[in-house]
C-alpha cells in the first residue's frame, strides 16, 4: 500500500493525488510554474516513498510512484523516457489481465484527471521529440486499458483546455489531438467534430497578433484530422477560407495595413507578429493539398461553396510553394512540403512538373539519403517517387466497358483514367528522369532498415523502373537484384502483394541481363535464392479480381534464362522447386505463357533430372511426352521450336523413342518439323529423326520401319531441298542414309 503520509496528502487535497504536471515544469517555456513549496513537498514525498517500497511494491504503488516522478519536473529526458516506458509496461499488462479476467482490479482506477493531464502534456510540441515518442506509446496503452473511462478523461481534458482559451492551453490541446489522432481516430474525430469547435478556429487564426506555436499546433491538428473522411468534409466546410488566406498572405499587405492603422503602432510589435510565418503557410498549403487530392462531395446546403471555389489555390500553386520550400535549406519546412508534394503528385500535371525539374529530383534524392529509415520524411519522398513512376493498370475489354457504363451513369461521358499524361510513354519518361537522378543506390540503402510500408513503396518504384528494358541492366549493376531478393525474404507472407511485386520486378531484370554477370562468383548459391521468388508468381494472384498472366510469363522467361547457364545445380533446383507449376503452365490457355513454359522445359532437358521426367518409362512420363509432341505441332512457331529442341535432346534415350513410336501421330509430329518453313525448326526435326533411326537394336529397327511407313524418306528429301545451312544438310543426309540402310 501507499505510505500513510501520501494517503493523508490525498485526503487533504480532496482525493487529488498530485496536482503538478509536465506543463508546470520549467523545461517547457511559456507554461505556468508550480508553487515551489508544493514541488519541494512532492519531491520529498516521492523520495520517501521510493525508499520504503522495494521490488515487492504493489501495482497500485508502482503506478502512483511513476506518476509522481512524471509530475516532478526538472528531470533529464532519458529518466522521463524510462518512467514512461515503465508505465507503458504496467498499462499493457493491465489491459491483458482485464482481457483474461473481467473482474481484474484495473490500475486505471487510480488515474484521475491530474494524472491524465500529466501524461498527455508530454505530447506537447515544446517537449523533446524523443519524449513525445515515448509518451505516445504510454498514452496509447492507457487508452487501451482504460476503455470508455479513458476516452471520457481525454474528452474532458481537451475541452477543459480549449475552454480556458489561453495560448498555452490551445497549444497543449491541439498537440494532444494531433498526436493521438492516428492512435484512436474514432475518439479524436468525435472531439474534432463537436459542435462549435471547428468554427471557433477561424477567429483564433485571424487574430491580429499571431502566435506561431498556436497556429502550428492548430494546423498540425487539422493536418492529422485529414485522415478521416468526415473530418476532411468538416475542414472543407469551416476551415478552407482561413487556410486560403494564410497561403495567399502577401507581406506588403501586412505592412500597408499597419501603416493605415495608427493604433497598431501604439500597441508595439513587429511585422513578424502580424503575419503568418512561412512554416505556418507551408503547413496550411499541405492541408489544402490533402483536401484537393481527396476531394469531398460539395454540400447542396453550403451557401459559401461558390465563394470558396473562387478563392481556391490551384494544386499547381500549392506544388510550386512546396517545391520552393524543399529547395530551401530549412529542414523543418521541408518536411511538411514533402508531405504536401506527396499528395499533390497524385495529379498527372504535377507529376510532369516534378519530373522535369532536375534540381528538385536531385534534392529529393539527397533528402531521402539523409532521412532516417522509418521517418515521415522517408515515407513522403518514397511516396512522391512512387507516384511519379506508377503505371496505370491495363484494363481488359470487360473492364473498359464497365468503366464506360459508369461514366455515362455519372453523366460524364468520359472514361476515367484517360489523362494523356498518364499513358505509358509519359510514365516511362518520368521513370527515366527518376532513375537519372540517382535514386537506386539510395533505395538499396533504405531497404535494409525500412518499415514494411516503406519497403513496399521501394519495391513499387523498382518494379516500375524495371518496365523500361534499357534500365534493367543498370538497375542490376546498382544493386536492385539484391534489394528485391532480400525484400522478398524479409517481408512476411501477409504482405503478399508486395512480395509478388518484388518477384515480378526481379523477373523483369533477369529476363534482360546475363545471370552469370549479375550473380558474380559464387553463382549457384546466389542464383538458387532467386528461384523461389520467381516460382511464387507462376500461379495466379488469388487476391486479384482479374487473372493477370504477365507475372507468370515473365517468371517463366526469367527461369529460362537461369536454366541456360552451364551450372547443373540451377536446373536441378528449378525442377525440384517448380516442376508442378511449370507443367501446369504448359497447358495454359495463353499462347505466350505456353511458349515460355516450353522454352523453359527445353533448357531443363539438359539435366539428368529433366530427362528422367520423360524417360523413366512411367505413365506420367508417357503423358508428358504426349503433351510435348502435341506442342511440337502447335500453331505458334516459337512453341514448335522449343518443343522440337526438347525432343532432340530426349530422343537419345530408347524409352523416349519407344514412347514416340507408340503414340498415335507421334512420328507424324516429328516429321512435320522436318519440313517447317523455319530452318532452325527443321534442324531440330531432322536431328530428332536421326536420333530415332540411329537407335540400337530392335528400337532402331522399329523407328526406321515406322518412319518409312509415314513417308519419312520423301519428307527428308524435301527437307534437303528447302535447307541451305550445312549443319541441317549434314543431319538430313545422315538420317536418310540410316533410313535407306546405307552405312
Amino acid at each position: 500500500m501507499l505510505p500513510l503520509h501520501l494517503v493523508s496528502k490525498q485526503q487533504e487535497e480532496g482525493g487529488r493525488r498530485f496536482a503538478s504536471s509536465p506543463g508546470s515544469s520549467q523545461q517547457v517555456s511559456g507554461m505556468s510554474t508550480p508553487n515551489p513549496n508544493q514541488r519541494d513537498n512532492m519531491a520529498s514525498s516521492v523520495a520517501e516513498t521510493l525508499g520504503q517500497t522495494g521490488p515487492a511494491a504493489s501495482l497500485e504503488d508502482q503506478t502512483l510512484i511513476l506518476f509522481a516522478r512524471l509530475m516532478e519536473g526538472g528531470r533529464e529526458d532519458d529518466e522521463t523516457c524510462l518512467d514512461l516506458d515503465s508505465l507503458t509496461k504496467l498499462l499493457n499488462e493491465d489491459a491483458e489481465a482485464q482481457q483474461r479476467n473481467k473482474e481484474h482490479p484495473s490500475i486505471c482506477k487510480l488515474i484521475d484527471s491530474d494524472c491524465v493531464d500529466t501524461l498527455v502534456c508530454y505530447l506537447d510540441m515544446r517537449q523533446d521529440e524523443v519524449v513525445r515518442g515515448h509518451a505516445i506509446l504510454t498514452t496509447s496503452a492507457y487508452l487501451k486499458a482504460a476503455g470508455d473511462e479513458g476516452a471520457n478523461a481525454l474528452k474532458n481534458f481537451f475541452f477543459d483546455r480549449v475552454n480556458r482559451g489561453t495560448y498555452d492551453d490551445y497549444i497543449v490541446a491541439f498537440c494532444v489531438a494531433s498526436q493521438i489522432f492516428p492512435i484512436v481516430p474514432d475518439i479524436t474525430s468525435q472531439l474534432f467534430l463537436s459542435e462549435g469547435f471547428l468554427p471557433s478556429l477561424g477567429p483564433l487564426m485571424k487574430r491580429k497578433w499571431k502566435s506561431r506555436k498556436v497556429e502550428t499546433a492548430c494546423l498540425e491538428m487539422l493536418n492529422a484530422a485529414c485522415m478521416n473522411q468526415h473530418c476532411r468534409e468538416a475542414i472543407q466546410k469551416y476551415c478552407v477560407e482561413f487556410l486560403e488566406e494564410i497561403v495567399d498572405q502577401e507581406p506588403t499587405e501586412v505592412v500597408r495595413s499597419m501603416n493605415n492603422d495608427p493604433n497598431l503602432h501604439s500597441e508595439g510589435g513587429s511585422i513578424s507578429m502580424r503575419r503568418h510565418s512561412e512554416q505556418v503557410q507551408n503547413l496550411a498549403a499541405v492541408i489544402l493539398a490533402k483536401l484537393r487530392a481527396v476531394p469531398t462531395k460539395p454540400s447542396a446546403t453550403d451557401g459559401q461553396s461558390s465563394r470558396v471555389e473562387e478563392a481556391v489555390s490551384t494544386m499547381e500553386d500549392l506544388s510550386g510553394l512546396f517545391t520552393r520550400m524543399i529547395l530551401q535549406d530549412d529542414s523543418h519546412a521541408r518536411q511538411h512540403s514533402i508531405e504536401g508534394l506527396a499528395y499533390a503528385s497524385l495529379q498527372a500535371p504535377i507529376k510532369e512538373s516534378i519530373a522535369k525539374n532536375e534540381d528538385l529530383l536531385k534534392r529529393l534524392v539527397t533528402t531521402l539519403s539523409e532521412a532516417k529509415p522509418k521517418s515521415s520524411t522517408t515515407y513522403g519522398v518514397l511516396s512522391i517517387f512512387c507516384n511519379l513512376t506508377r503505371y496505370q493498370p491495363a484494363l481488359t475489354k470487360e473492364q473498359k466497358k464497365m468503366a464506360q457504363l459508369k461514366a455515362y451513369a455519372n453523366a460524364a461521358g468520359k472514361l476515367p483514367g484517360q489523362d494523356p499524361l498518364e499513358d505509358d510513354e509519359h510514365v516511362a519518361l518520368r521513370c527515366k528522369a527518376v532513375f537519372d537522378a540517382g535514386v537506386t543506390p539510395v533505395l538499396v540503402t533504405h531497404s535494409k532498415n525500412g518499415s514494411p510500408a516503406s519497403l513496399a513503396l521501394i519495391i513499387g518504384i523498382v518494379h516500375a523502373l524495371a518496365v523500361t528494358k534499357a534500365l534493367r541492366a543498370p538497375l542490376a549493376q546498382q544493386g536492385a537484384i539484391k534489394l528485391l531478393l532480400q525484400s522478398w525474404i524479409i517481408l512476411p507472407e501477409t504482405e503478399d502483394a508486395a512480395r509478388r511485386t518484388a518477384a515480378q520486378a526481379l523477373a523483369r531484370i533477369l529476363i534482360s541481363t546475363n545471370p552469370a554477370l549479375v550473380f558474380g562468383g559464387n553463382r549457384a548459391n546466389a542464383i538458387n535464392t532467386a528461384i523461389r521468388p520467381l516460382v511464387s508468381i507462376l500461379p495466379p494472384d488469388p487476391a486479384a479480381e482479374v487473372r493477370d498472366l504477365l507475372p507468370s510469363f515473365e517468371a517463366l522467361m526469367a527461369l529460362t534464362n537461369l536454366a541456360s547457364l552451364e551450372d547443373g545445380e540451377v536446373r536441378r533446383s528449378i525442377i525440384s522447386v517448380a516442376w508442378p507449376q511449370i507443367e501446369e503452365q504448359l497447358l495454359s490457355s495463353n499462347a505466350l505463357v505456353t511458349k515460355a513454359a516450353v522454352e523453359l522445359v527445353c533448357n531443363l532437358m539438359q539435366s539428368p533430372e529433366g530427362i528422367a521426367l520423360y524417360a523413366d518409362g512411367s505413365p506420367q512420363a508417357k503423358n508428358r511426352l504426349h503433351i510435348l509432341l502435341a506442342l511440337a505441332d502447335a500453331e505458334d512457331e516459337g512453341t514448335r521450336s522449343a518443343a522440337g529442341g526438347a525432343l532432340a535432346s530426349l530422343t537419345g534415350f530408347e524409352s523416349v523413342v519407344l514412347g514416340i513410336l507408340a503414340r498415335e501421330g507421334g512420328v507424324k509430329a516429328v516429321l512435320g518439323m522436318c519440313v517447317d518453313d523455319n530452318e532452325d525448326l527443321r534442324h531440330r526435326g531432322v536431328y530428332t529423326v536421326y536420333n530415332m533411326v540411329m537407335a540400337e537394336g530392335t528400337v532402331g529397327e522399329q523407328a526406321r520401319e515406322k518412319i518409312k511407313d509415314a513417308d519419312g524418306v520423301d519428307t527428308m528429301k524435301e527437307c534437303l531441298k528447302k535447307s541451305r545451312r550445312p549443319e541441317v544438310l549434314q543431319a538430313t543426309v545422315q538420317g536418310l542414309k540410316a533410313l535407306l540402310g546405307q552405312s
